[in-house]
Order: structure tokens, then sequence, then C-alpha cells
């Protein structure tokens, strides 16, 4: 159906544009607010119109749903869709720290079929962290295959971020990158046990992660603990929890009364 090499090709040429214009390397960036609270750059603008060339010509009958692309709903009547977020974690990446991504998806039937992510400014005497999933198939950064978190017990889990709710204190705390897509990829490489967030996100944020993070065994759901669905007309979900599939239950039921709170 689609050019595997091509479609990787793509994808690291992307991170390769993106770090070239990186901060942490020395470069001068160009970078303001699209809202309050919503950073972008000039380097986000460049990879999504690189992207979007790129994608349309390898898969010309696809539609496609970015963060800094204007949304068509037209979108919804192909089959097959790209999820791209041109550099996922933008304030990490202006800022000059390594957690960021670019994150690409192809969708089909509201499930993607393939996700990537590529974090060039990580792990960098590497190439960077090159991770991939297919439906199906598994999920493997720099070609070694990923086994997501086993954890049973809430208490002690691992949780990328940089401070708990009292609620949460018998959690731990692991380094937080500012991409959602790599915190969810801990999980799947099983450098964290739970990712969970209480807020509005959108689909091109979570859908290559989330594909890699299932692809892994891990659990991938709303705050709700509902399936995640892709290609919506509103191409948002309220929150997205990433974990160990043995602490789903539990982590799905400590999240309940702040999911049904805040989600008002």
């Amino acid at each position: 159906m689609i050019d595997r090499d091509r479609l990787e090709a793509i994808v690291r040429e992307a991170g390769r544009i993106a770090l070239a214009g990186w901060p942490g390397d020395g470069h001068a960036l160009e970078h303001w607010e699209k809202v309050p609270g919503s950073p972008v750059c000039t380097i986000d603008l460049a990879v999504d119109e690189f992207l979007k060339r790129e994608l349309h010509a390898l898969l010309p009958s696809a539609g496609w749903l970015s963060e800094e692309t204007l949304d068509s709903h037209k979108r919804q009547e192909h089959e097959l869709v790209w999820l791209v977020d041109p550099v996922d974690g933008t304030r990490d990446f202006i800022a000059g720290r390594t957690g960021w991504a670019v994150s690409v998806a192809l969708v089909n039937t509201r499930r993607p079929l393939f996700g990537y992510l590529y974090a060039p400014a990580r792990r960098r005497e590497e190439g960077g962290e090159f991770w991939a999933g297919e439906l199906g198939k598994g999920a493997w950064r720099n070609g070694e295959r990923l086994l997501a978190s086993a954890r049973s017990a809430l208490g002690g889990a691992r949780v990328p971020a940089r401070k708990l709710a009292p609620e949460d204190e018998d959690l731990v705390l692991v380094d937080q990158p500012n991409s959602i897509a790599l915190r969810m990829a801990m999980v799947a490489s099983n450098e964290a046990d739970l990712l969970a967030t209480l807020r509005w996100g959108f689909e091109w944020d979570i859908a290559a992660a989330g594909l890699i993070a299932r692809e892994a065994g891990a659990a991938v759901t709303d705050a709700f603990g509902k399936p995640l669905n892709y290609n919506k007309h509103d191409p948002r979900a309220f929150g997205v929890l990433c974990c160990s599939s043995a602490l789903h239950a539990a982590a799905v039921e400590r999240l309940a009364d702040r999911a049904e709170r805040y989600s008002a």
C-alpha cells in the first residue's frame, strides 16, 4: 500500500530540517504565540510545509490534518488521512531543550496504521531517536523492538511529570520532555509506567505515539478510559491515558473524579 522506506526517509528529513534551525545548536529562531499559551516558530511552519508536500506526493489520495495547517473537514471524505505535528514539544524546541519530536501518523477508518516519531536532538551519537509503529506488526526505537511497562501496582509507578497532585504522591517522577508524544513513547519503551493528561488535546499530538505505545503492549485511551478515535469532525479528545495494561483500570478509577470535573 505504501513505500515504508520512502515514508521513513521523509520523516527523517523533516527531523533534519527542524534540527538545522534548533536553538540548542545556537541558531537564532523567530517565534510567537498563535494564541496565549500556544507557541509556534518558523521551523514549525517550514517542517509542516515540507511534510505536506512530500506526504501528498507519496500518497495523493490521503487527507491532511496538522497542527500548523488550517483544518478542512473535507479530510473526512478521505479513507486515509495524515495526522501531523511538525514539531511536537515546541516549548522545548524554542528553549533549546531536546524534548521535541516530529510526529507523523497515517490513519485509516479512525485508527492509525503507521506511526513515526523522530527526535533528532536526542541520542545524537546514534543519529537521534527514531520511533516506528505499524498496526499489528509491533513498535521499534532505533531498530530495537519495544516492550512496554508491565507494572501492575499503581503505587511507585513512574510518571513523566514535573510535579504531582497531592492524591498522586505515591507515584514517582521521571524526566518530562515537553512533547506529549515522547512521554507516551517512554511508556512504550518501559522508561515510564503511566502518562495521563486532564485537558482537551488534539489528535495530531497522540496518533503516532498512541500506535507505538499500543503496539508495544501499553493501554492507550482518553482520560475516561474510552477508546480514542481519529479523523473526527472535532479533532479533540479529553485527556490521554497511556500506561501499562495492568495499571489501566486502577488509573481510570483514580482519575475519574478529576476527569469529570475538568472536562465540564
